[in-house]
């Protein structure tokens, strides 16, 4: 068992220029600081249902995500790559969702296509060879050459179902070594849906999608959206911890779409699925984000310390979460997902 990675050290910022910055994302992302103190699911609530007329027994949370059956609608998140704890925790992670049935994402791959000597902390298929696995890089790197050839090289990497384009300009702007192009991106995402072999979603990173945007990503083919909404890991405390700009980092903690309510506003854009992520804690909250439209939950932060363990830890992990997945169905009087996507949910308003 790898012993558990200590938070970073108050010198963080005194490495020199060959700093680590992935090993840094895990360690402060494993601060309680980082996180953000309430979630915005639990503004909302479903109708309990006191006579849900069916066995427990019976319900069922299968589905169906690129083309593969799924035990329940869970996402492991894209989380982290490039460094020497992240091909444990990646593994980890894969062998868990293999055993459990459940996709699972890598981190931003663009360190292997840069040093391909580190493409192992990625290759996570012989540890999930039937479950949905997402390659990841971030959108902006479009606009420093990188193109489809780059794209399908992380694609082909992993043998990934999906290739994640992330956008994420709040962390880009907070990082200390951001890239602040955003410019003109639109057409070359389009290339890339065009040109790779996979289908491509799109993914905030924890300051969410709007309807808007989400709309130019559907009308160029994007076919998946993850909202990545505000409510979870904040990425600008993280940035401005590295960056030594704490004030910064509070000033924008909170800039973004709560997820919730992202997913409402997703909702109305034509011929996408969306995954409901930023801020899911447990079951019940993937169990809200369905309600609210979600086909998928993503969740991140819940796993990355029981990875960090083993795959026995995240599998545990894994399962507690379907628990309260299928407690808050069997409460809402939902069988399936269907109907927990039917179930009354309302949004109420927290003393």
């Amino acid at each position: 068992m790898t012993s558990p990675i200590r938070p970073a050290p108050d010198n963080l910022m005194a490495v020199d220029r060959e700093r680590d910055r992935k090993a840094e994302h895990i360690a402060l992302a494993l601060e309680p600081r980082m996180q953000v103190s309430r979630s915005a699911f639990d503004s909302w609530v479903f109708e309990h249902c006191a006579l849900p007329e069916l066995d427990f027994a019976e319900i069922d949370t299968t589905c169906t995500f690129l083309g593969k059956k799924l035990q329940a609608p869970l996402l492991i998140s894209c989380m982290t790559g490039g460094t020497g704890e992240a091909a444990h925790i990646n593994r980890n992670l894969a062998a868990a969702a293999e055993r459990c049935g459940v996709a699972v994402g890598v981190g931003s791959q663009r360190k292997a296509l840069e040093d391909p000597s580190v493409a192992e902390t990625f290759a996570v298929r012989e540890h999930a060879p039937s479950v949905p696995i997402l390659a990841n890089l971030g959108a902006v790197q479009l606009n420093y050459g990188y193109g489809p050839e780059e794209c399908q090289q992380a694609v082909d990497m992993i043998s990934a179902d999906a290739l994640v384009l992330h956008l994420n300009p709040l962390q880009e702007a907070l990082q200390p070594e951001g890239d602040l192009n955003f410019g003109n991106l639109l057409p070359k995402i389009a290339e890339v849906v065009e040109c790779v072999t996979v289908p491509v979603i799109a993914k905030e990173v924890g300051s969410g999608l709007s309807a808007t945007v989400g709309r130019q990503l559907a009308n160029v083919g994007v076919s998946v959206l993850d909202c990545a909404g505000m409510g979870g890991t904040s990425w600008a405390r993280i940035e401005a911890a590295r960056a030594d700009t704490h004030d910064l980092g509070e000033l924008f903690a909170d800039w973004g779409i709560q997820t919730p309510e992202n997913l409402l506003q997703l909702a109305d854009v034509p011929g996408v699925e969306l995954i409901g992520s930023g801020g899911v804690r447990h079951g019940l909250d993937v169990a809200k984000a369905l309600a609210l439209g979600a086909s998928l939950a993503g969740m991140a932060y819940p796993f990355l310390e029981p990875a960090i363990q083993s795959v026995d830890a995240v599998n545990s992990r894994i399962e507690e979460t379907l628990k309260e997945l299928r407690i808050a169905m069997f409460c809402s009087g939902s069988r399936h997902l269907s109907a927990l996507r039917r179930a009354r949910i309302e949004r109420r308003r927290l003393p």
